[in-house]
């Protein structure tokens, strides 16, 4: 005789947006009751005056909203360079590398261009050198998969060791001042290949960049052939080479993409806010741009409100640890 499970769970396929929208409303709403209990039981704190502080260090003054803006342009940007190879199911850990080469390219430019060519031109081929250096550090893994079934995981998030190798030897030739083994604040005086101002606000230009990435990706994936073929490669590669569809030039053209875009983002970075290198220049945001492609499922509207949130925690964390004396070693 077959006995009925006493708790059965199967996924719905079809649920309506207001109702997806209310039932994370009400996960948040849990949420929040949870921590309140957690500060109160672990620390001893009123929970209000800790969420103002969160609030506080992420959007209390004009300075910390810019630079809440600044640092989730720069999270998205990664996002929106992994969401092709992730959603193709190419496992792109390298994003990490992949800022850090882009990075390296518009430093030197900056370094050994930055006083011989005007601030637009200098600009625009900072840009493409960025581009094309993570696109390249992007490529090589593809290849290496497309036509020899290399570990992807494996093999790009190894190039991210080479990456930082790369940087630690060009800053033996650009440390500045000497024997300080740190780049520094590349051209401070003149502001040669630094983003200007827009909006009158010096992060503008991440704005801008970014956002326009966000729409551009979107289309891209959604209505566009190549997006197509990216979903078909990711459901069933066998699938896609029925269809008829090329899928070696397939995987090394989406990786070529996500490395140009998270290469991109080193340039965000360099130019557009930190006007440095350093082998902590991407700061662990590759791998933390994989959390926000998965929560978003790949859809970048979505990445835009999951970075602003990680980024508004994090934030708010920093203040919470300054304003309560608390840090990672009490």
């Amino acid at each position: 005789m077959h006995k009925e499970p006493f708790l059965k769970m199967s996924k719905r396929e079809h649920i309506s947006w207001q109702k997806r929208l209310g039932i994370r409303f009400i996960a948040l709403v849990l949420a929040l009751i949870v921590c309140a209990g957690v500060i109160v039981a672990l620390v001893k704190m009123n929970p209000l005056d800790v969420y103002k502080a969160i609030w506080d260090g992420a959007l209390g003054s004009e300075r910390r909203v810019w630079m809440t803006l600044r640092d989730t342009m720069v999270l998205l940007c990664i996002s929106i360079g992994l969401a092709p190879a992730f959603k193709m199911r190419f496992w792109n850990i390298g994003a990490e590398g992949q800022i850090l080469i882009g990075g390296a390219c518009s430093a030197a430019i900056m370094i050994y261009a930055g006083d011989k060519m005007p601030t637009v031109a200098l600009l625009v081929v900072m840009f493409v050198a960025s581009a094309l250096g993570g696109l390249i550090w992007g490529m090589i893994p593809a290849v290496f998969k497309a036509y020899w079934n290399t570990n992807e995981t494996l093999f790009t998030l190894m190039l991210n060791y080479v990456a930082m190798q790369v940087v630690t030897y060009c800053i033996v030739f650009w440390e500045n001042p000497k024997g300080s083994n740190t780049v520094g604040i590349i051209n401070q005086a003149t502001q040669a290949g630094w983003l200007p101002e827009l909006f009158g606000q010096k992060y503008g230009w991440n704005l801008v960049i970014v956002l326009a990435f966000t729409v551009i990706m979107f289309i891209y994936l959604k209505y566009s052939k190549q997006g197509y073929e990216i979903a078909v490669v990711g459901e069933s590669e066998n699938t896609a080479r029925y269809a008829g569809i090329h899928v070696k030039r397939v995987i090394i053209r989406t990786m070529a993409i996500s490395g140009a875009i998270c290469g991109i983002a080193g340039f965000v970075i360099v130019s557009g806010a930190s006007h440095t290198i350093s082998t902590a220049t991407a700061g662990g945001r590759g791998f933390t741009a994989i959390i926000v492609a998965w929560l978003s499922k790949f859809n970048t509207f979505i990445m835009v409100v999951v970075s602003f949130g990680i980024i508004f925690m994090n934030q708010g964390a920093v203040q919470i640890a300054t304003q309560y004396g608390l840090n990672e070693n009490a």
